[in-house]
């Protein structure tokens, strides 16, 4: 492998020779170009590699063939330090630049300190890129522009286009960003420079150009950090650019060890690279290219036109030696346009794709003739409703029963919703895979379930934060089933009530296959009997669940399941079979396990990201505070004589890293 790349490295060496790139070298040394100094090799080192015969110099190993071609890369376009807001060694360009290039730089060094490195809060990341000032909102807050993968990092797009932060899935502490304007190399850190996003006003889809737009209070007495100029038009090709950024090791992209020779141990501090636009003839592509030098920790970068002063680009991909590519200006002055020329404050609109569809509702005669959960679909055995405490004030629905007071009643399930709590407490539902009829998602509306107040139901704005999913009590899947696609459809569109949605963590309801996949595998298992099953599932309520923002809901922090079918027995015969599941962070297990006296409680639990636990159905009743009725004698867990056959000894939880670990 190092042999290919060293054969690769003198291929490329070979075609700089033979386009004068080494003469370059020997002028920059006669200049002193100080990024070349920060190679460690003395000038007359790099003159006598420059003087050897390439495959002599390989196989000498006087000077490793990636570090000249680095050196001789790094002569023509020099990512330039910048210290105390000056570009260092912006004189010693040569003639690969044009007489007076250097005056042009000096002339948008004020920009510089409106230049910073978008900084992570919570996140094992420290920083992911670069962001500058591109404009202001109302008298109080500024604008940063940076690229939507940026962001995205900490940071996740609503249904208005705007972008919230995420939870960190291991401590569920929200992410959070800043931009420091300082980080400036051998300077010591200042905390003046440094700026919390409070937000961001746009997040761009995956569909759109890579931009993201931040907010941060305007800087009281910081000086020089302002807006920088917008072109008027799109760059032309060969216009005299540099990018301004922080670039740093990026393995995924170039190679890790050019780039440490490269740049020394300099990364993630600000520099100043100059270089060329290079449009295709006649290109009318939305993509800008350059060929400043740019690392990874440049994403987010403005290209500044020398010839202007004005930014001309947004740096987002590049890779190192090969090229660069930048949106264009007039593409981000189009979504900046949005804000109402940067001063309105509103949410930017969505940009390349629809708003989902706005709420609605549905009257108490649209749910006539559902049969909601069947206690007796097994055949051999009923399983009625758990019961659940009082104090979850189950919602009394206008088609209530007297055999069904609470049970809102949908087509192959029904929910038992909790007035305080504004969520679900069970959602229940029978499962027929004999009679699956697979339906392509065609809805993406949500409705409020007028059989209970209104007012005790989320809704869209409630679910605006986007690091918070609507998660389906009752998965749509699993309701299509029926006699027919009319019957498979009702059932896939009750499915889309707000009473069958409980916010969850979005690194819980979009991760976990394990949780997910439960159902389909103990149906398809030779342990249990028939196609048929019953789910019941629901959201962990705690005391101490945090607030879920202003709806005054709690947000639950686990969720459970219990799924009951029919299995074999040893006569012949067919019994009845449960087992019941708890997703979570952890913490619950832990509770339960210490509340046992099982030494791995406090042995080294580890508390990370959401995984599927199997538990004993007792377990959960202790756990809930709600009776499953005779579900936990139907517990395969808590027969001691299987649990000792397959190793389990005395601990009653099964971490579900596999299907096979499901004991049945």
């Amino acid at each position: 492998m190092a042999r290919r790349t060293n054969e690769e490295t003198l291929r490329r060496l070979e075609g700089l020779a033979a386009k004068g790139g080494f003469d370059k070298v020997r002028a920059a040394l006669g200049r002193r170009n100080p990024v070349v100094a920060e190679f460690g090799f003395s000038a007359e080192t790099i003159r006598e590699a420059l003087d050897t015969p390439l495959p002599a110099l390989e196989a000498s190993g006087a000077m490793p063939l990636p570090v000249l071609e680095a050196i001789v890369r790094v002569s023509g376009r020099p990512p330039l330090v910048v210290r105390n807001g000056i570009v260092e060694g912006k004189t010693t360009l040569g003639n690969e630049f044009p007489a007076g290039t250097d005056a042009k730089i000096a002339a948008v060094e004020k920009f510089l300190p409106s230049v910073g490195r978008i900084e992570f809060v919570n996140h094992d990341m420290a920083w992911g890129g670069t962001g500058w000032v591109v404009g202001e909102d109302g008298p109080g807050h500024l604008l940063v522009a940076t690229n939507r993968h940026v962001a995205a990092i900490v940071a996740r797009r609503t249904f208005r286009g705007d972008g919230v932060f995420m939870f960190n899935p291991y401590n569920n502490q929200r992410y959070g960003a800043a931009i420091d304007f300082g980080e400036e190399a051998e300077m010591e850190p200042d905390p003046a420079k440094l700026f919390a996003l409070d937000r961001f006003s746009y997040l761009a889809d995956d569909i759109s150009a890579d931009i993201a737009i931040g907010r941060i209070p305007r800087p009281a007495g910081a000086a020089g950090i302002g807006i920088l100029d917008l072109a008027e038009a799109d760059g032309g090709d060969g216009e005299i650019v540099g990018v301004v950024g922080y670039p740093a090791s990026d393995p995924y992209r170039n190679d890790p060890d050019d780039m440490e020779r490269y740049f020394r141990g300099l990364y993630d501090v600000k520099r100043f690279s100059p270089g060329y636009l290079k449009l295709a003839p006649g290109d009318g592509a939305a993509v800008l290219g350059h060929d400043c030098t740019t690392l990874g920790g440049n994403s987010g970068s403005p290209v500044i036109s020398l010839e202007t002063g004005r930014v001309v680009g947004l740096h987002f991909a590049g890779k190192y030696g090969v090229g660069n590519s930048a949106v264009r200006i007039s593409t981000l002055k189009t979504v900046l346009a949005g804000l109402g020329g940067a001063v309105s404050g509103a949410a930017l609109p969505a940009a390349g794709g629809g708003e989902e569809a706005r709420d609605r509702t549905h009257a108490p005669d649209f749910f006539a003739g559902r049969g909601g959960y069947d206690p007796d679909f097994l055949g051999d055995a009923r399983v009625p409703l758990p019961t659940v405490p009082a104090a979850l004030d189950l919602a009394r629905p206008a088609d209530a029963t007297a055999t069904r007071p609470h049970e809102l009643r949908y087509e192959h399930f029904g929910v038992l919703f909790s007035a305080r709590n504004k969520g679900p407490v069970v959602a229940a539902h029978n499962l027929d895979a004999s009679r699956y009829r697979p339906l392509k998602r065609a809805n993406s509306t949500w409705f409020h379930d007028l059989r209970i107040p209104r007012e005790i139901q989320l809704d869209r704005e409630d679910y605006a934060d986007a690091a918070i999913d609507r998660g389906h009590m009752v998965r749509r899947a699993e309701t299509n089933w029926g006699d027919s696609d009319a019957e498979a459809r009702r059932a896939d569109l009750d499915s889309f009530h707000y009473t069958n949605a409980s916010p969850q963590h979005a690194g819980l309801n979009r991760n976990d296959e394990m949780w997910l996949g439960l159902e389909d595998y103990i149906l398809t298992s030779a342990v249990t009997h028939g196609f048929c099953a019953n789910v019941f599932s629901g959201p962990v309520y705690a005391d101490d669940d945090p607030q879920f923002g202003t709806s005054g809901a709690p947000l639950p922090l686990s969720f459970w399941k219990v799924v009951s079918m029919l299995a074999a027995d040893d006569a012949g015969g067919r019994r009845l079979h449960a087992t019941a599941y708890v997703l979570s962070q952890g913490q619950l297990i832990q509770r339960l396990l210490s509340g046992q006296r099982v030494v791995e409680a406090a042995e080294g639990f580890v508390f990370g990201a959401y995984r599927t636990f199997q538990v004993r159905v007792r377990d959960l009743e202790t756990m809930t505070g709600y009776g499953f009725g005779p579900l936990a004698a139907a517990d395969p867990l808590d027969r001691v004589e299987e649990r000792e056959a397959r190793g389990l000894g005395a601990k009653p939880v099964v971490l579900v890293d596999r299907f096979s670990a499901v004991v049945l």
